[in-house]
């Protein structure tokens, strides 16, 4: 496919802008770790709030969600679709406690939680399984869609895909530190929505689709379009519907969707100016992220379903795509082969700003993990502050380079969300209840970690897992290894948890008096703090965490009505449609009322 020189206009550009941002605010990022990592914690919710969703919004997510609609259809969706509970109970719960810890990353928070010699191995083990194991995979799967679009619509060879989208932005993220990444997601946001849509509206419309109505009439298509799953048929409601929705959003650990919040997600609430903020940044990513984002890609993927109705007509269009990169995600790319000049240069670069969007970010938080949970507690505690912004700039060019060779091994997205999802299940309930459980202790953390990476390990990549899990000869069905891996996992860390020493009264006293759960689960520490005329309640205010579990529930019905209301004005489901936006309109409305309640009390 030839490029015009209005594309490569666009294209250059658009780096030219990222590179002098990166350039601009290089000299105040490099002044203080503080500054590289968390922008001086002086952003506001806006800012952030793009930032998350352009970090979210990665050149692999358009090929998963491609993948799965034309695999499982848009209902298949439920997969991610269920970790909305998770987003809004950070907002609502988690976002105002992760503030008032004022921690410099959450790996620090172990040692404010914990203490001792498990709270320390916790911090500096989970640094290196985070921040380079975990995120190396994730920013390989990123890589990989984009070695796919590259292949597909510039010809390049895989290793000329990394080269030349990892150089830039490595060497934008090395400069410009957390707030080169989030001055350039707001950039990227727009530039990146801009493309998607256009992208969805045109291809919707070439000749060989035929428009809306032709496209939802589609022999290939009509079996695709329903936003749930056939109840009918138990495997697809278990597997797609039943076990997202009841086990997985508060079992697994998953990147950006972490239960109980973390990773580049807490990254962002610890950068923000107050409790306040970092809420209402975390609420505005989950809206934009769950009802605004997903219809553009669904409608592209459901459009390749006409083109491209299999992986035969793909290959046959696109012989030179080896037979390992070859899956239902390389469709997306292949739709977009048909873009004409000017709006293929606007979705190129869009393309490109989402890669350089989620990579930056998890290179810059991966490296906080390097710096401050790893090299600083183990290596050199006494480090300078330049130092430690020098040795940020090296982990982030290593942490590139790694994952730039895994995604050169790896095959498509779906593959990797699924390795990704089972290695955390069974983990997520224990960052949930850390916060509101005195009980929980390192011990029990460690235990999850291990036990859910063995038996995840064993059920993938060893024969137990076919004995015990296929669909024709395994002693219990497929769908059943997920939740088997969350059962295992939670039966250790609670057999764990109650046969080891709890956290030291010192260590729990001071928690609490720091964050202010309340809660009964804490009762028993704060009536023997008391018991020792030591006040640890400082905040008499009513526990806040009912009226923020009905705040998650209103919230959901406000994203969940949103995004089924897109779906149907598509579809042209006028009466549902309605519904759905009053639905949506209802919930808002009471949403905002309870909203103002818990905003007063963090204010």
């Amino acid at each position: 496919m030839e490029l015009s020189i209005l594309d490569y206009s666009i294209i250059i550009v658009f780096f030219s802008i990222v590179l002098i941002i990166g350039v601009v605010v290089s000299k105040k990022s490099g002044e203080s770790s503080s500054e590289f990592f968390l922008s001086g914690r002086t952003m506001p919710w806006w800012l952030l709030g793009l930032s998350m969703v352009a970090t979210t919004f990665s050149t692999d997510t358009p090929n998963l969600v491609t993948d799965i609609v034309r695999t499982n259809g848009v209902s298949g969706n439920w997969v991610w679709w269920a970790f909305l509970i998770t987003g809004l109970l950070t907002v609502f719960i988690y976002a105002k406690l992760w503030r008032k810890s004022n921690v410099k990353t959450d790996l620090e928070f172990y040692e404010l939680r914990y203490g001792g010699a498990p709270a320390r191995f916790l911090r500096k083990f989970r640094a290196v399984y985070l921040g380079v194991f975990f995120n190396i995979i994730t920013m390989a799967g990123v890589t990989l869609a984009a070695i796919k679009i590259g292949g597909i619509m510039l010809g390049l060879e895989p290793w000329q895909t990394v080269v030349c989208g990892g150089l830039v932005t490595v060497v934008f993220s090395a400069l410009g530190g957390f707030k080169g990444v989030v001055y350039t997601d707001f950039l990227l946001f727009f530039v990146a929505m801009s493309g998607a849509i256009a992208a969805a509206y045109f291809l919707v419309n070439i000749p060989e689709v035929g428009g809306i109505n032709a496209l939802l009439q589609n022999e290939n298509v009509t079996d695709k379009l329903s936003m749930l799953p056939d109840f009918e048929n138990k495997k697809t409601l278990i597997t797609l519907f039943v076990i997202p929705l009841a086990v997985q959003w508060w079992s697994s650990w998953y990147p950006g969707s972490e239960p109980g919040g973390g990773g580049y997600v807490a990254q962002r609430m610890l950068a923000a100016k107050d409790e306040n903020h970092a809420i209402g940044a975390t609420f505005f990513f989950n809206i934009m992220h769950y009802a605004l984002r997903p219809w553009p890609w669904i409608l592209v993927a459901l459009a390749s379903l006409v083109v491209f109705p299999d992986l035969a007509s793909i290959q046959e269009a696109f012989p030179d795509i080896v037979d390992d990169k070859l899956g239902h995600d390389l469709a997306y790319s292949a739709m977009l082969t048909k873009l004409p000049s000017g709006l293929l240069g606007l979705v190129l670069a869009s393309l490109v700003a989402a890669y350089m969007s989620t990579i930056s970010s998890q290179l810059n938080w991966g490296s906080s993990y390097i710096v401050y949970d790893f090299y600083k507690q183990q290596i050199n505690p006494n480090a300078s502050e330049k130092k430690l912004v020098a040795v940020g700039r090296i982990s982030t060019i290593l942490l590139m380079i790694l994952s730039a060779v895994l995604a050169l091994m790896l095959k498509n997205a779906l593959q990797l969300f699924d390795v990704l999802l089972t290695f955390g299940a069974g983990t997520g309930l224990i960052f949930i209840l850390r916060w509101f459980w005195w009980r929980i202790n390192a011990w029990s953390e460690i235990s999850a970690m291990f036990a859910s990476g063995i038996i995840s390990v064993l059920f993938k990549l060893t024969p137990l897992g076919g004995f015990f899990f296929d669909s024709k000869t395994g002693v219990f069905p497929d769908w059943m290894e997920y939740p088997s891996v969350v059962l295992i996992t939670s039966l250790i860390w609670i057999i764990t948890t109650f046969a080891t020493q709890p956290e030291s009264q010192e260590v729990l006293q001071r928690f609490y008096k720091k964050i202010q759960p309340g809660g009964f689960g804490w009762k028993k520490v704060v009536i023997a703090a008391k018991a020792e005329n030591i006040e640890i309640v400082t905040n008499q205010d009513k526990w806040s965490v009912p009226a923020g579990l009905k705040a998650m529930v209103l919230g959901c019905v406000l994203i969940y009505s949103s995004l089924f209301a897109t779906g149907y004005w598509i579809y042209g489901e006028t009466n549902l449609a309605i519904a759905l936006t009053l639905s949506a309109l209802i919930s808002g409305f009471v949403l905002y009322r309870v909203w103002n309640k818990i905003r007063d009390k963090v204010m």
